[in-house]
């Protein structure tokens, strides 16, 4: 076994046998949800022309399942998904999810799908104040609907909806009746982004004690992991060190409210940090993302990983000067396997070193004297720019991206009761 002594570069430790998780897959399946659950974030729309040119990038760098939508939301949302399903994607199943409701499930059916998710909540609160009903209408309702499903030819996975606020034991019941009905997969669900790490371990250490003790339970497990207190990456992560083998993502990170696991990050991380193979071309993923954001009309925050424009761009002397030694002293992974191209920023703590290597690369003589002050001149220039810049134009500036959101106003909605009514 590999020693602590050994591993050399902090990021080796990462490679040592003693930190990766015995649970732990080689090989993790990827479950994209932007054209789903990521559409739901406020404000987006996309045309069906924008839901197959994604749903065609996903495939492309090697997405496993392609959530197409959610058919029964409307006649339009169905043509979508049924033109995403006739497209015959190369490397994915094209999937759309189901509510536990026959209707639901036709839908589906009738948009050409694969594989339906079909979801139903288990916590206590959701079945009392949102779906009214006990738990055991509940589990009838969730056989009666995984059977048609599965008599109809079709992939069938239970989505637990708020996993993560339910009783374990009626958790695990649960799943047991979707299995027995003929469930080819089950997913934990933390629906509000409640749980922290360690609970996920718990939870899936539980549910795995309960069910896999006998083999007709032991079917494979995903996570769908919401981003409400900015823990979905590290749910997610924590879900498939436990066992998890299909991750629910979204490109960006988007979805609804604070959004869901993010692909990239995702991805990356297991495949860097895990050595998981996730069968993404991963130098694809940038144009991905860019479409993506292109099309939802949501801009990403500039220090995002990975698809940020911040993500490998260098700002300090020290880091510049770092960078031009050693590609690795300042970044853990080459930008080139995401897609990416490394940045310098000519700032206020630009270093008189990256300077020498601007003139070098441009043919420029420069005394030593001369470089120093074409460093300071550059920090004097960039400090004096940003006293004039306006925090009120930021302001506008903010307010006019949020107003690119697509949506209907409260105003409009009353207009519309109106001529209805």
């Amino acid at each position: 076994m590999e020693s602590l002594e050994k591993a050399g570069l902090a990021v080796n430790y990462n490679k040592l046998k003693e930190t990766k998780p015995e649970s732990l897959s080689s090989k993790v399946y990827i479950w994209d949800e932007t054209l789903r659950d990521g559409e739901q974030t406020p404000g987006v729309a996309l045309t069906i022309n924008e839901k197959i040119e994604i749903a065609k990038l996903l495939d492309e760098i090697g997405v496993n399942i392609v959530a197409a939508g959610f058919p029964a939301v409307s006649d339009a949302e169905k043509k979508a998904v049924s033109a995403i399903a006739k497209e015959g994607l190369n490397k994915a199943i094209v999937a759309a999810p189901a509510r536990a409701v026959i209707s639901d499930i036709d839908a589906c059916i009738d948009a050409g799908v694969s594989e339906v998710p079909i979801f139903i909540a288990t916590s206590d609160f959701r079945l009392k104040y949102q779906l009214r009903m006990g738990r055991e209408e509940m589990l009838e309702r969730l056989t009666e609907c995984v059977e048609y499903g599965k008599d109809h030819g079709l992939i069938i996975d239970y989505i637990a909806e708020d996993s993560t606020r339910s009783d374990i034991d009626f958790l695990c019941d649960a799943y047991k009746h979707a299995i027995d009905a003929g469930a080819d997969k089950i997913c934990v669900a933390d629906t509000v982004g409640f749980v922290r790490p360690r609970v996920m371990t718990h939870i899936m250490r539980e549910i795995k004690s309960r069910l896999w003790n006998e083999s007709k339970y032991k079917v494979p497990i995903a996570v769908h992991c919401h981003n409400d207190f900015g823990l979905a990456n590290a749910n997610t992560l924590a879900a498939i060190e436990e066992g998890a083998t299909y991750a629910h993502v979204c490109v960006n990170g988007y979805g609804e409210r604070a959004g869901n696991a993010a692909l990239e990050e995702v991805v990356i991380a297991l495949e860097e940090l895990y050595g998981v193979n996730t069968g993404i071309e991963t130098e694809k993923m940038y144009r991905l993302s860019r479409a993506v954001e292109r099309h939802f009309m949501i801009p990403l925050p500039l220090h995002k990983a990975i698809s940020g424009d911040n993500a490998f761009t260098h700002s300090s002397g020290i880091h510049s000067h770092g960078q031009l030694t050693h590609s690795m002293t300042y970044e853990p992974i080459n930008p080139l396997d995401v897609g990416r191209r490394r940045e310098f920023h000519l700032g206020k703590f630009v270093g008189r070193h990256f300077v020498e290597y601007l003139l070098k690369m441009g043919g420029v003589s420069a005394t030593e004297e001369e470089a120093k002050e074409i460093t300071e001149q550059i920090k004097t220039t960039h400090e004096d720019i940003k006293k004039h810049q306006s925090k009120e134009s930021f302001d506008k500036i903010k307010s006019d991206l949020k107003n690119l959101r697509t949506g209907v106003s409260e105003r409009e909605f009353w207009a519309i009761v109106f001529e209805v009514i």
